[in-house]
């Protein structure tokens, strides 16, 4: 069995704002915050009925610029891979494929414009304002969940915001997901943290509740397509300007002054062009 777990920050237990990571000596406290979430889940893993027959488990730090976990984090298990740095391929999915049975969001937030939500946005704060698949507003948790899902693998847990937790509940989406709720947005930069003991009891159990099902019996989610209806990507951006240069895209179309749209049959295609539009319009102040 192989796990693969994508790792961000703003649905970290502990943190509030991305000037956490800026100013100095609060830098290690983030970093401490997310690597206690990936510790439950280890113990979680050692804990499972299912341990003996894990093969790899792939942690992908994909928050930023993947630096948020140190190596040796690899210490806790001999089967535990660590993926960091940026830029790279599928972004938050960096290296995954179908040789995988499950996948876990950890630290993971609602999308952009979600009120009371930690730190909401979605792949890019400072570029993209909302976006669209298939007429669709989504956020990055769906998007990530799609990519699994292009690969024929669900996903079986998340831990996140409450935020997050309400936006899939409101759109009916992932709800066979385990969800370990890590705190309460008040607003966006303000959040009730849950007790540290109380989450770290709710993964452990969450994994290994997981775990412990059939993983092949898990749904995937996708985004539906077909012959005459390719999936369309839309997405709003911040400002004029980042419509100006995401427009010289192949074959993005110019919806409005700061709306593209780009359709394919491949949803790789579309996560892939996603992160394009985001690391291009970082050129535009």
């Amino acid at each position: 069995m192989k796990l693969f777990c994508s790792i961000d920050m703003e649905g970290i237990a502990g943190t509030i704002n991305w000037q956490q990571e800026d100013a100095f000596g609060t830098r290690q406290q983030v970093k401490k915050c997310i690597r206690k979430q990936v510790e439950w889940v280890i113990k979680g893993i050692h804990e499972s009925k299912q341990n003996h027959i894990i093969d790899e488990i792939v942690m992908a730090d994909s928050h930023n610029n993947g630096d948020s976990l140190d190596y040796d984090i690899t210490e806790l298990d001999d089967r535990l891979y660590l993926i960091t740095g940026s830029p790279r391929p599928e972004y938050m999915m960096p290296m995954f494929d179908k040789s995988y049975d499950v996948v876990f969001f950890l630290g993971y937030h609602a999308g952009a414009g979600r009120m009371q939500s930690t730190m909401d946005h979605t792949f890019s704060s400072s570029a993209f304002h909302n976006v669209w698949i298939n007429g669709k507003l989504v956020n990055e948790t769906l998007l990530n969940a799609a990519y699994a899902g292009y690969h024929g693998v669900p996903v079986g847990l998340i831990t996140g915001d409450l935020g997050l937790k309400k936006q899939l509940e409101e759109a009916d989406l992932l709800n066979w997901v385990e969800f370990i709720i890590t705190k309460e947005g008040i607003s966006r930069f303000a959040a009730k943290h849950y007790p540290m003991n109380i989450v770290q009891n709710n993964t452990i159990e969450a994994v290994k509740k997981v775990l412990n099902k059939n993983l092949k019996e898990l749904p995937v989610f996708k985004f539906d397509s077909d012959y005459d209806h390719p999936i369309e990507l839309k997405i709003q951006f911040n400002k004029t300007e980042m419509a100006d240069v995401a427009q010289f895209i192949p074959d993005a179309t110019r919806i409005d002054a700061r709306t593209i749209q780009y359709k394919n049959h491949s949803f790789k295609s579309i996560f892939n062009t996603l992160a394009i539009f985001s690391g291009l319009t970082r050129i535009t102040k």
